[in-house]
Order: C-alpha cells, then sequence, then structure tokens
C-alpha cells in the first residue's frame, strides 16, 4: 500500500495530482485544509488492515536523525490527520469500493471525491488563509461538498425508485403464483384502463374458482355489479335541478335533453329554464335557444339574492333546470359561484358533469372542486369522443358518485340515456374501445397494480 500527502490551491487541483501519480484506482483517506491550502492523503492498493501497522513505528528502524520544529510540526500533521480520521469516519469495504468506482468514473481533470466526516472540523482556525487567494479556496469546498451531497441524495433517490419497482414486480409473481384467478383479473382490468386502487378492490371480489366456469368474464361482470348508477325521476317527477361542472363538458346541451325530454312527457307549459352563467360572453344565447325552440320561458340569474328571487318568481314551475357557468378547478371564482348555487338554490338537487374522455388526474380534480355542493349524481359526457373509458368509470367507483346520465352526442334528446338502463352497454363499450387502444400490460403497470398506487396514467 502506497500513502502520499498531497498539497494544492484548491480540491480540484489536487485531485487532478493523484490521478497523474497514483492513477484512478486511489482512494482518499482524509482532506482538510492548511496554510498551504488544501492537503489530501490518498492511498493506492489500499488494505485497511495495514493501517496500524504503517500509523506505528517499528523498532527495527533507525531512529530518524531530529528536525527542526517547524519540520517536525509538518510530519506530525502528515500522521495525525489519517489516524484521527481512522477513528472518526473508517470507510467500510462498500464505502470503499464507491470511493474508487468514483473516482474511476470521472474524466481526468473532473476528479471529485466524497467529503470526509470531520475533515472540515480538523482544521484550526489560523488554518484559513487570508487574502484574495484564502477565500476563494474557501468558497470552493462547501461548493464541492454541496454537489457531491446532491449526487448521492440522487443514487440514494434512484435507488430507491429501483427497489420499489423490484418489489412491486416481486409482490405481483408472488400474487400470481399463490391466487391465479385474482392476479387474470387484474390484468384484465388493467387491459381495461381501470387504475390501480380500484382494480385491486374490484379483484378483492373475485369469486372462488371453484365455481367459476369461464374465468374470461369476471372482470367485466364485477364492473356491471359494482359500477353505481341511480334511476333519476327528474323528467317524471319534476323538481329543481342544477347542472354543474368545468367549461365545455356539455352543461348547456345536457339541460337541453332534459327540457326536451320532459317536454315530449308533459309538455312545457310546467318547463322553465334558468342561467346563472353571467361571465361568458353569448353563453345565456344558447340556452335562450333551446327554451324558444320547446317554448319554455328562461331567466336569467346573477348572485345567490337574485337566484333566490327567481326561484321564488318560478314556484308554480313543477321543473326548473339551472344552468350554471363553467369553471375550471382552480378558478379563483369556483368558490363564490358555488356559495351563490348554496344559498340562492339549497333545495336543488346537484348533477355533476363529468366528461367521459378526461385523463384521471382531471376528472379527480373536478370530482373534489365540486365536493362541496355535494353532487347527487354524474352525467357521463362526451362518452362518443372518449378513447377509453377507463379513467371515468375508476372514478364513479372510487368516490361511489351514482352516474344518472349518458350522453353520447349532440342530438337532443336522443342522445341522453339513462345511466341504470345503458349500464351493460357502458361496460360493453370499454372493453370495445380497450381492444383498440395500445396494450397496457406492461410489467411496469402490472407491478403498480399489485404493489399500490392511486393515480390514473
Amino acid at each position: 500500500m502506497k500513502i502520499q500527502r498531497y498539497t494544492a490551491s484548491s480540491m480540484r487541483a489536487a485531485l487532478a495530482q493523484i490521478r497523474a501519480e497514483q492513477g484512478p484506482d486511489a482512494v482518499i483517506l482524509s482532506s482538510r485544509r492548511s496554510e498551504e491550502g488544501i492537503e489530501v492523503i490518498a492511498a493506492v492498493d489500499y488494505d485497511e488492515s495495514l493501517m496500524p501497522q504503517m500509523m506505528r513505528p517499528r523498532a527495527a528502524d533507525a531512529a530518524p536523525e531530529p528536525a527542526p520544529p517547524a519540520e517536525r510540526a509538518s510530519a506530525a500533521e502528515q500522521v495525525k490527520p489519517p489516524a484521527a480520521e481512522r477513528v472518526k469516519a473508517a470507510p467500510t469495504d462498500r464505502v470503499k469500493a464507491a470511493a474508487t468506482e468514483r473516482v474511476k468514473a470521472v474524466p481526468a481533470g473532473r476528479v471529485q471525491a466524497p467529503p470526509v466526516a470531520g475533515a472540515a472540523a480538523a482544521a484550526p482556525p489560523s488554518a484559513s488563509p487570508a487574502g484574495p487567494a484564502g477565500a476563494a479556496t474557501g468558497a470552493a469546498a462547501p461548493s464541492m461538498v454541496s454537489a457531491d451531497y446532491g449526487a448521492i441524495r440522487r443514487d440514494i433517490d434512484d435507488m430507491r425508485r429501483l427497489l420499489e419497482s423490484e418489489l412491486a414486480t416481486l409482490t405481483g409473481n408472488a400474487r400470481r403464483e399463490r391466487e391465479p384467478l385474482k392476479a387474470r383479473v387484474l390484468e384484465e382490468l388493467a387491459a381495461l384502463d381501470i387504475a390501480p386502487d380500484v382494480a385491486r378492490a374490484l379483484a378483492e371480489l373475485t369469486p372462488q374458482a371453484a365455481k367459476i366456469q369461464d374465468p374470461t368474464h369476471i372482470p367485466l361482470a364485477l364492473l356491471v355489479r359494482q359500477l353505481p348508477v341511480v334511476d333519476d325521476q327528474t323528467c317524471i317527477s319534476g323538481g329543481i335541478l342544477v347542472v354543474v361542472g368545468p367549461t365545455g363538458v356539455g352543461k348547456t346541451t345536457t339541460i337541453a335533453k332534459l327540457a326536451a325530454r320532459w317536454s315530449m312527457l308533459h309538455g312545457s307549459d310546467d318547463l322553465a329554464l334558468v342561467s346563472t352563467d353571467g361571465y361568458r360572453i353569448g353563453a345565456r344565447e344558447q340556452l335562450l335557444t333551446y327554451a324558444r325552440i320547446l317554448g319554455a320561458p328562461m331567466h336569467a340569474a346573477n348572485g345567490g339574492k337574485e337566484l333566490i328571487q327567481v326561484l321564488d318568481g318560478l314556484k308554480s314551475k313543477k321543473l326548473i333546470l339551472i344552468d350554471t357557468a363553467g369553471m375550471g378547478p382552480r378558478d379563483a371564482r369556483l368558490a363564490e359561484q358555488l356559495a351563490a348555487l348554496q344559498h340562492g338554490a339549497a333545495r336543488a338537487r346537484v348533477l355533476l358533469a363529468l366528461p367521459a374522455h378526461g385523463e384521471g388526474h382531471a376528472l379527480e380534480e373536478i370530482v373534489r372542486a365540486f365536493a362541496g355542493v355535494s353532487p347527487a349524481a354524474c352525467v357521463l359526457t362526451k362518452v362518443d369522443e372518449a378513447a377509453s373509458l377507463g379513467a371515468v368509470l375508476s372514478t364513479t367507483l372510487r368516490h361511489r358518485l351514482p352516474i344518472a346520465y349518458v350522453c353520447n352526442g349532440q342530438r337532443v334528446p336522443e342522445d341522453l340515456h339513462a345511466a341504470h338502463q345503458k349500464k351493460v352497454w357502458l361496460v360493453k363499450t370499454a372493453a370495445k374501445l380497450a381492444r383498440h387502444a395500445a396494450p397496457r400490460r406492461d410489467v411496469a403497470h402490472l407491478s403498480r397494480l399489485a404493489g399500490g398506487g392511486q393515480a390514473h396514467v
């Protein structure tokens, strides 16, 4: 083992000397500040068991000639730091290997070494050099320590993610061996683009294998059985109904379809339409056009007080449909509009419009943003525009939000369907879309199914 002391103006310069003289296999034993700059002790062919022998003088050796006081102090500095560092932070074989690999991996001229614990504390206060050169040296050491710390943190994060992925894969493999039928259901639900947390909950409901003749239909049967739907009686018995949701999801068209369905059954004498959308230019004209076609009155209300007055004047009407302004979940005005609805239409039943072609994260945001008005059910809009129904079905299952209506086109009122009559059709449509989509049976996705996670990606 060859141990050598190097002194340079900066750590970068010292590491360059080490690489040039001892090669890429050198191991950093200690580093500290000195009056001359940065002092680094490095070794090649490092053997930790030989350190005590190297540090202890042998009796057979001849006593060296006395050195002047300054030289004796310098020699003591050469021996003392390695011994102190051995006590404070003796590197294990794994750390030594990592340090060696780090020296090997960095190109010449850009060698960096991990900071040694206690190295900064070993430097005496008087060792801090004065002047511009000293200031530059003092600034370089913390920056290198910070950069090296960041690299170590990134390596640890990468290792953690790798371990999590491997553990999830092992869990999935073990489950496939232990419960093959549930594992198959999970895979089929993944193919339907059902979110992992919802797929696992459904798979737990898988019946015993002994009772199953053909297991291929289990995932669809579980979806049909667990999908929350409600038989909405609005178009039969009337009431006050509010449709809420973000911009562009088809709220006004849904209102028009419901109004047309009522008119076909009861006529338009007991029907009234109300718009609270005073934000968008021309927003009320569309609803007014539908009202004229149906022969029903249309009223406008801005704010909760006006809405109370409008509803008081429509007490004789059996069905009042309220259209609202479309606002995104992060719109600052959304809370104001929801508060106005709660104040002005406290007796109204609320339907939340969910776009069937929406992504999982976006649908989650919509449901949480409009939870303040306590929607009784939802309307799945734009089903005809969806490339997958997995995300919207997962959202309704996760929140147990009943589906009242399904809209699959712009025709009024032909493209409005009662969800309780379309449950099987909805699940079959999800399966049909999944057959034409890219397969989702990759290892990472199946690992998320078995190992955890809610996010719909």
